[in-house]
Order: structure tokens, then sequence, then C-alpha cells
């Protein structure tokens, strides 16, 4: 553990950098992740970081928090697990809190712990994210859009497997080794999504969202081409198309557009009334497909960058 200095723009502050937070701490964190997803009505920290965040130390991944007196007022996280990119982080201050710098001095200690290189998220794109990062010297450089359409009517049509492609359901401990090549070989060019490790996939599988019945493989002479893992969000009501991955000698023939149907006529079973997924912007062949789906926008999350 380390403590980093932060500007003395309110008594008391003080940043704690840890590799590992206790049980408390986690909790802590937890309970201010809550109130600021009640507050902005999104998820101030995505996915992969509560996990980080729950799920003991990670070799890469560093927490910050930020505290006033015994009070947790912030947290942000940093990852530098990527060999190639800047570190990214995400960030969030409690919303009882905020217009009181304590934004910029986390974001002011996350440049000095990456040597200012880093990639910062901004989750949902508003306004006080851009103010943060034009102050920090960050610019736009990657946007990912959340898509949603009903699934009330499914007014999609009928999926066409290409010859020879047959589908059945994940099998846990049966499939990982495959399932991890697979996705390495369709994310290669995509860092976050191709570099997932055995443990990354067991993090996922104990969730309690999890259920296997949602995640689709697609075979075609006993190898696995390609598939889709969908999600359900049962307090949103919500299903999400969670990542579909096709191999790229299996590509251009369907088989994306076929397994993005038969993930959402299994959600659409479920009784879901909205299915909802995350595609980057520049990835305009996806976004197509996706729109052909009846598929629009429905926020868009920006990451800012240093220009080194």
């Amino acid at each position: 553990m380390t403590s980093d200095a932060a500007p003395a723009l309110e008594p008391g502050r003080q940043i704690h950098t840890y590799d590992e937070l206790t049980p408390e701490q986690v909790q802590d964190v937890l309970d201010l992740l809550e109130a600021a997803d009640h507050a902005d009505g999104m998820h101030a920290v995505s996915e992969q970081g509560r996990l980080y965040l729950r799920n003991g130390r990670r070799e890469g991944v560093r927490h910050f928090l930020l505290t006033v007196g015994p009070h947790l007022y912030g947290y942000a996280q940093l990852e530098e697990t990527d060999p190639i990119e800047a570190p990214a982080a995400e960030l969030v201050v409690h919303p009882s809190h905020r217009g009181r710098g304590h934004g910029r001095a986390l974001g002011t200690a996350l440049l000095a712990a990456s040597g200012k290189r880093l990639r910062v998220w901004a989750h949902g794109g508003k306004s006080a994210a851009r103010h943060l990062a034009q102050v920090l010297g960050l610019t736009l450089f990657r946007e990912l859009r959340q898509l949603r359409r009903s699934l009330v009517p499914l007014d999609i049509p009928e999926p066409v497997l290409p010859e020879g492609v047959t589908i059945r359901t994940f099998t846990p401990g049966q499939d990982d080794e495959a399932w991890l090549a697979a996705n390495a070989a369709a994310f290669a060019h995509h860092p976050e999504q191709g570099s997932l490790t055995q443990r990354d996939l067991d993090d996922r599988t104990a969730e309690p969202w999890f259920d296997p019945k949602g995640f689709f493989l697609a075979e075609k002479d006993g190898r696995l081409i390609g598939y889709h893992w969908t999600k359900t969000h049962a307090e949103e009501q919500l299903g999400e198309v969670y990542v579909v991955g096709i191999l790229p000698d299996a590509q251009g023939g369907g088989l994306g557009k076929a397994l993005t149907a038969i993930g959402l006529r299994h959600l659409a079973a479920q009784g879901l009334p909205t299915a909802m997924l995350y595609v980057d912007a520049d990835n305009t062949s996806a976004v197509r497909v996706y729109e052909g789906l009846g598929f629009t926008t429905h926020e868009v999350d920006l990451m800012y960058r240093t220009e080194s």
C-alpha cells in the first residue's frame, strides 16, 4: 500500500493506493458505487472493474481510495495489463460530495501512477466527465455505444445457419479451453476481450447471472467456430447480447447474424422485454448487423487518453 498526496482543496483529503482491498473496504466501495449508480442512472464502474474489485488481488490492477477523515468519498481503479496500450482507468465520486475537486484529485493521482500514459472511461459521456477529461489534458479516443431494442414483438427473421454448422450450449469445465482459444482468435484485434484468461472465465461463470443455457456455441466438423453468450440483468429486466465472436475464417457467411438471432430468441423466451448490447462505434460492420436487427443507440461510453 502506498499513500499519494492529493491537491489540498479540502482539508483532510487523502488518496491511498492498494493492490488488494479488505472485505470492509470492498463493501465501502460497493456502497459508494450503488449511490452513484442510483444518482446517475447507470453503472459508474464497468462489469470488469467490479469483478476486479470483488474477486481479490489481480496482477496489474490497483485501487485508489479517496477519503476525507474516516469517510470514503471517491474510488478509482487502474489496470495495467495491456502490453501495448496505456493503462486504463475508471473513477467515481460519491454524488453527495461532487464539485469539490475530488474527481480531479483522483485523476491527478491516476496520471502520476501511470507515468502520464492513461486511458480513462467516462460512462454515459456526461458533461462533467468531459470537463474533467479536458482539465486533465485528455482527448477523446473511443466511443462505445449501448444499443437497445424491444423483444416484444421479436420481429426478426428465422436464423439461417451456414451449411454444416450446428448449435449447442456451453458446458462449464468441458468447453473452457476451446472457448478461450476461440475468443482469443475472434478478438485478436480487441485486447480487452481477446485477452480473457481462465480466471476471467471462472469469475464470470461464478456470477449469479450466468446460465449455460444462454451460452450458444457454433461448431462445424467438430470445431468451435463461433459463439453467442447472453446475459440477463434480472433487476433491470434486460437481456444482453453479452458477446458474439466468430473465428476469422468463418466470418462473412452470416453466422454472426444467425447466432445473434438465436440469442435474442432465447432472451425473449425468458420473458424479458428489452435487449441491449455494447459495440464500438467504429466497428461499422457489427453496427450494421445490429441496426438491421432493430437495435438503436441508447447511450454512449467515452474513453479519453493522454496524447503520449
